[in-house]
């Protein structure tokens, strides 16, 4: 007996009554209720959105604990108790980093021992085809020296090149000095935004911003949007100003870029060197709990969210960002 059908119709007679079988199955397996096991497995829908947070915490002596466990903490979100969903205390976890370095004319002095930290910093920090690193300069204009990239090799060939302005641009120059806020901008929405893994800025700057279209506010708040920590070094030459506040008024800025972004502050002096303060920030990057939770309140409006983490056992001080940006 015959039906008409030659061999590839017979083929995609077999393929159509797979994929009903298929079908079917699938139907009935989602009809069914779920399984013991299948009910203590945490899901999560496209819908949900999992607020991630980096936390250091340490010891009121200054060194870092990184032997806590989930149930050591208390997290907020504007006052309300949240559920940490998800809790690792693990130092592998890939890093984009961004070097961003002042070569205003106030830093001519200093720039080479920056760049000398900062050559021995990479080497130590960056683990090729893991890690990856930019590199960014920031005077009367902002220039992404070496996009993002997993090369030592590049890295050590740009560095030199991060440098003052030249006689000529100098000459040339028009509007501000020093844009070291809308330097951070560039950086948190050109290129941390887009990354999925630990984030980080490092700012080499003696923190004070002369013709930025972005205000100190703004920085701060691209860099949370982009989950972005911020560590900033404080490296002043103190003849650059003569007997201004500038000092002061740049200090005060890079607290608070790195307290609001749950980085941390540092200041180049006597005591403490740059090499020793990267030592510092390489500990921190690599001694960092990773931890996020489901906020218990949907986002019907787009909005920045108070965050607030607390260690329960005594005298330990946890460093972590402010606040999120929730996005409808």
């Amino acid at each position: 007996m015959s039906f008409g059908l030659n061999r590839e119709d017979c083929t995609r007679h077999s393929r159509r009554q797979w994929v009903l079988w298929a079908a079917s199955l699938l139907y009935s397996r989602t009809s069914l209720p779920a399984s013991r096991d299948d009910q203590d497995l945490p899901t999560f829908s496209t819908d949900v959105k999992v607020v991630s947070l980096l936390a250091t915490v340490r010891n009121k002596s200054g060194a870092i604990i990184s032997d806590l466990s989930k149930d050591d903490f208390t997290l907020l979100e504007n006052g309300r108790p949240q559920t940490i969903r998800y809790f690792s205390r693990e130092s592998d976890l890939p890093l984009t980093l961004g070097l961003m370095v002042d070569t205003s004319m106030s830093q001519r002095r200093l720039l080479e021992a920056e760049r000398g930290a900062s050559f021995r910093f990479l080497d130590q920090v960056l683990r090729e085809n893991k890690d990856q690193v930019f590199i960014m300069q920031f005077d009367m204009s902002v220039q992404l020296r070496q996009p993002l990239t997993s090369s030592r090799k590049a890295l050590d060939d740009t560095l030199p090149y991060v440098d003052t302005p030249t006689n000529r641009q100098l000459q040339i120059q028009t509007g501000g000095g020093t844009l070291l806020y809308d330097a951070v901008v560039t950086a948190a929405q050109d290129v941390t935004q887009k990354a999925r893994n630990r984030k980080a800025l490092i700012v080499l700057s003696d923190g004070v911003d002369f013709g930025s279209e972005a205000t100190l506010a703004q920085s701060i708040a691209a860099a949370q949007r982009a989950d972005t920590l911020i560590y900033s070094i404080l490296f002043a030459d103190p003849g650059a100003y003569g007997f201004s506040s500038e000092g002061s008024t740049g200090r005060n800025a890079l607290m608070r870029m790195s307290r609001e972004s749950g980085g941390d502050f540092f200041e180049v002096s006597k005591k403490q060197s740059i090499d020793r303060i990267f030592d510092h920030i390489q500990e921190e990057l690599r001694s960092q709990y990773s931890m996020g939770y489901v906020s218990d309140d949907p986002v019907r409006i787009s909005e920045f969210r108070k965050i607030q983490l607390l260690a329960k056992p005594k005298g330990l001080v946890v460093q972590t960002r402010e606040q999120y940006w929730a996005q409808r």
